[in-house]
């Protein structure tokens, strides 16, 4: 994933968590806002400690990395939004939290599909 698409400053990170637009499951947590300005998405991951160790941690953002970087296409360009990893999502497998991650961001309306 280019790193044109990722949010790094805690200041856009925090404006994105005061909005409070935010959609959930036991596994996941998808805050969100629009920027009329962006020419494609961006997002930001958030992961605690209680979910594991760096290693753990590290695979987690590597594998919803991988699963936004296929759904690149069917993300709306406008939107801004951080991806809260919560401590139950460490059981899944990598096509469970795929799904799940899908499913999401459908209920969320961040994909074009929903729009449609």
């Amino acid at each position: 994933m280019k790193k044109r698409y990722r949010i790094k400053k805690n200041s856009e990170i925090d404006a994105i968590f005061k909005k409070k637009v935010v959609k959930g499951d036991s596994y996941f947590a998808i805050y969100q806002s629009e920027d009329p300005a962006n020419e494609h998405f961006r997002f930001a991951l958030s992961i605690g400690r209680r979910y594991g160790g760096a290693v753990e941690r590290n695979l987690a953002k590597r594998r919803i990395r991988m699963i936004i970087q296929e759904m690149k296409d069917e993300i709306i360009a406008k939107s801004n939004f951080v991806i809260v990893i919560k401590p139950s999502a460490i059981d899944l497998s990598f096509a469970e939290m795929q799904s799940k991650l899908q499913a999401l961001l459908k209920k969320s309306k961040l994909t074009e599909k929903e729009h449609e």
